[in-house]
């Protein structure tokens, strides 16, 4: 869906270890990222991506509504949140402008 939008896709991580190492190696300009990870949760790789010199600018996904998170959004360094139910190419452009 978002390679039909116009975006590259460099890569994918099953969980939060995994993309925190492929974020090192790939330096993506934008992670999307499920909050609900197996081992770590969104909000804490979203906290150690945004942490970095030359951060990718996060946005979090979950198929929860937003208003379930409160603020820990914003307090991760996340650029914003997208409901997987509306996640699109012109969605996550919109939100990145």
């Amino acid at each position: 869906m978002l390679e039909d939008a116009g975006y590259d896709v460099i890569g994918e991580a099953p969980d939060g270890a995994s993309a925190l190492a492929a974020a090192k190696e790939l330096r993506p300009a934008v992670v999307l990222l499920d909050i609900q990870l197996p081992d770590l949760n969104g909000f804490e790789v979203a906290l150690r991506l945004t942490g970095d010199p030359e951060p990718p600018a996060v946005v979090l996904t979950s198929s929860h509504d937003g208003s379930d998170f409160g603020d820990m959004i914003t307090r991760c360094g996340a650029r914003g949140f997208l409901a997987k139910a509306e996640l699109s190419g012109p969605t996550l452009a919109a939100l990145l402008q």
